[in-house]
């Protein structure tokens, strides 16, 4: 039985321009055909403001967070908010106290995981990605342990080095604590500008992480834009040459990971 491909979006270091790839990528595949489901799990709910949906943010319960607290009785649509190019479970306020309610939760590390099952079994989608807060903690691991694939934005600077060594460190430890395997998937370089650091540490993406694809989205106001108006860069009337980009991450991840095997 195929259920549909997970992936997560995370690099605990802030200002990287996280939820912007993971936006851009969630309307990739949609560009592609593929029915999205985007699942805002940061607190912040920065991806929920990008989407057009603040208004989801200061809703009253149930939240995402009861989803996760009771991932098999919470009502999906309470939760799930549509979108021109996919559907959105939505973060809230309430996901501020989501550590340390999950913490008093036996496996709470893996709600996210059975809630997905319900979402993906009731809509019947092909992808579905995860936007995490920006650090290390729970609810990173309810989604690196529900995905199992993980998108890296990162910025083309020496401070990325740091940040992606403890990032490969902590899933590594995940992976022995849960006995599961994540794969990195794709390593988004994001804003780069044209300077020898931005050259440079590109030339050590390719060298520390010759098994990972590299895209390289570089500075435009037009994704800003997008942003703002709620959408992917994908639905707004502007061009520019980073949604060629954006459909090379869609293309590679869609291949790498493609349905995901279910028990019957």
């Amino acid at each position: 039985m195929a259920g549909a491909a997970r992936l997560c979006v995370t690099n605990q270091k802030g200002g990287v321009g996280k939820t912007t790839v993971a936006i851009n990528l969630a309307g990739a595949l949609n560009e592609l055909g593929r029915d999205v489901l985007f699942v805002d799990l940061d607190p912040q709910g920065n991806a929920t403001e990008g989407l057009g949906l603040l208004e989801a943010y200061d809703d009253d319960p149930p939240s995402l967070l009861d989803g996760l607290v009771d991932p098999a009785g919470v009502e999906l649509d309470a939760l799930r908010r549509e979108h021109a190019e996919m559907d959105v479970v939505t973060s809230n306020v309430d996901m501020n106290a989501a550590e340390s309610t999950l913490v008093q939760e036996p496996d709470g590390e893996t709600r996210l995981d059975t809630l997905l099952d319900r979402f993906e079994t009731d809509g019947d989608y092909d992808v579905t990605i995860v936007d995490c807060s920006p650090h290390l903690g729970l609810l990173t691991d309810n989604a690196l342990y529900a995905t199992a694939n993980l998108v890296i934005p990162a910025l083309a600077e020496p401070t990325s080095k740091r940040s992606l060594e403890l990032l490969f460190d902590y899933v590594g430890a995940l992976e022995m604590d849960h006995d599961v395997t994540i794969e990195p998937r794709a390593l988004v370089a994001n804003r780069i500008e044209n300077t020898r650091a931005a050259t440079e540490m590109l030339e050590w993406f390719d060298e520390a992480l010759p098994s990972v694809p590299l895209f390289r989205v570089r500075k435009r106001v037009a994704l800003q834009r997008a942003f703002a108006a709620g959408n992917s860069v994908f639905a707004v009337d502007e061009e520019t040459d980073m949604t060629e980009v954006f459909l090379d991450v869609a293309e590679t991840v869609d291949e790498q990971c493609g349905p995901r095997e279910v028990p019957a």
